[in-house]
């Protein structure tokens, strides 16, 4: 009877000595020193995270960066130009990698000025009673009201279209690519669908093929014909410039009104599925077609 009560008593003996041998209680420590060490050594860590990466002006860009984002090429390939000293910040050639280009810097990128945005090109199938001078002419409505939504960037329609004028019409922040459409001797070629008040003469089609004479200068018609299955008041007009006030001088010049102008086609261009008033993203394929012309 005597021998349970011992061994309880020296079973709770050993349970409360300070130096017993209890595994548990002695592998306590180890494990509290354990999980010191990892939060002593992040401490450290931590502040030292601001000095790498400090945050100097939110605004600045990487200068391969900078130029990637004006459409002109890769930043890798933009690496492969700073190194060549083909770029100039604030009038300085920049050769370093990694230098960051700071609100109001100049960049200069093979003599022209780039600014970092991205080149961006839409196709519009503009309807009727919009203009490109809208703020102009009073009760009109501009054409950007119709390409709003398309992007953050500022648009802007390459040409002029008045508000009798339908179809195509692209849209850009490029300006070299505006500048390009408004020279004259283009290379690219517009096609239009005119509507007249009467039919027009075999007689007078051939003149106008042969070219015509307006305000003294002499004009180039590339092709001109009868549209297919259509009144004869139905012409199609093919012409290289960018001015659509042209396509009435020519008719109206032989005495015919002109009724209508809708531009079908566009440097290559066309309204194939795209729905009067609706607008579309040019692919790449399509805008490097148009920088080779």
């Amino acid at each position: 009877m005597n021998q349970p009560n011992r061994n309880r008593k020296t079973s709770a003996t050993s349970k409360s000595k300070p130096g017993g041998k209890n595994p548990t209680s002695k592998s306590r420590p180890p494990m509290e020193k354990r999980a010191q060490k990892p939060k002593s050594a992040a401490g450290p860590a931590k502040p030292a995270r601001p000095a790498k990466t400090p945050k100097a002006n939110p605004d600045e860009i990487r200068l391969n960066k900078y130029i990637a984002n004006s459409g002109i090429c890769s930043r890798r390939d933009a690496d492969i130009y700073i190194q060549s000293g083909s770029v100039r910040v604030n009038g300085e050639a920049v050769t370093e990698m990694g230098y960051k280009v700071q609100p109001g810097d100049v960049v200069v990128f093979d003599g022209s000025t780039i600014v970092p945005e991205k080149k961006e090109y839409f196709l519009l199938n503009k309807p009727k009673n919009f203009t490109t001078a809208g703020e102009d002419e009073p009760g009109m409505r501009n054409v950007a009201e119709l390409i709003r939504g398309a992007s953050k960037a500022k648009l802007q329609p390459v040409g002029r279209m008045d508000k009798n004028t339908t179809g195509l019409l692209l849209f850009t922040n490029d300006t070299d690519m505006i500048r390009k459409f408004s020279l004259p001797g283009q290379r690219s070629g517009k096609i239009y669908q005119v509507t007249l008040d009467k039919n027009l003469k075999f007689e007078d089609l051939e003149k106008i093929a042969g070219g015509v004479t307006l305000d003294g200068h002499k004009l180039y018609v590339d092709e001109i014909s009868y549209v297919e299955d259509q009144p004869k008041t139905e012409i199609g007009l093919k012409l290289r410039t960018a001015n659509v006030k042209v396509v009435r001088s020519i008719f109206e010049s032989f005495g015919y009104n002109v009724l209508k102008v809708d531009r079908v086609a566009f440097a290559g261009l066309t309204k194939k599925n795209l729905p009067r008033g609706n607008w579309r993203p040019l692919t790449d394929q399509e805008v490097i077609n148009l920088k080779n012309l």
